[in-house]
This record gives structure tokens, C-alpha cells and sequence, in this order.
């Protein structure tokens, strides 16, 4: 699949990204920002394409998973990513800090968890 399928991903609560991760430079995180203003806040998974990635979302009570991928990526790999860092996120913040965490305020004790899970799917 090759090693940069994955490239930026964050959780945010309502439009305040609260941890997010990336190692490469870009537009595509002002594209993810911008999209996560025009979410609907319906519990839903969403898929927009653009200059050759695609921003993957998972909006589920209240919070916003998304994960911007290269097109060759397909949808498979980036769902199955979101689905893995809801589960991991609620797990650890679950009825807790999450519901008051200021922008960007988990970026330390999340942001681990991005790269630990980018690099094992963009391994694969």
C-alpha cells in the first residue's frame, strides 16, 4: 500500500480539533478543518475527495474522527482506522476530560496513539 497512505488524522468535539497528527506538510489540513465546520453533527460516516486524497470522517455523539488519505488508500483502510481510534479514544476518555478538553490539549496524550496507528496500517 505503500508508506504514506495515511497522512493526517485528528478527533475533534463539536469544530474544536482536540488532538490531531501528521508528519508531512500541506493544504490538506486546512481542507479537514474547513470540512469539519460543514459536518452534519448526525452521527455518520463521511467521505469527501480532493486533490488526490480523500478526508475520511467518523461523526459519533458529539465527536469527529477523521483521517485524510491518499486516493489510492480506497475507503476500507481509512474507515477501519476511524473505527479504531473512536473505540481507542472513548475508551480512554470516556464520560471525562474529553467532554471539557481545551483545542488541541490532548495532542500529547492522543497524539502517541496517531502514530503508533498510522504506522502500523501504512506497514500493512
Amino acid at each position: 500500500m505503500g508508506q504514506q497512505s495515511l497522512i493526517y488524522s485528528f478527533v475533534a468535539r463539536g469544530t474544536v480539533i482536540l488532538a490531531e497528527y501528521t508528519e508531512f506538510t500541506g493544504n490538506f489540513t486546512g481542507v479537514a478543518a474547513q470540512c469539519l465546520q460543514k459536518l452534519p453533527s448526525s452521527n455518520n460516516k463521511f467521505t469527501y475527495n480532493c486533490d488526490g486524497h480523500t478526508f475520511n470522517y467518523l461523526v459519533d455523539n458529539g465527536f469527529t474522527y477523521c483521517v485524510v488519505a491518499v486516493e489510492s488508500a480506497g475507503r476500507q483502510i481509512p474507515i477501519a482506522f476511524l473505527e479504531r481510534i473512536k473505540e481507542d479514544f472513548t475508551k480512554k476518555y470516556a464520560g471525562g476530560k474529553a467532554a471539557t478538553a481545551a483545542a488541541q490539549s490532548l495532542n500529547r496524550e492522543f497524539g502517541y496513539v496517531y502514530v503508533l496507528q498510522i504506522c502500523i496500517v501504512n506497514l500493512l
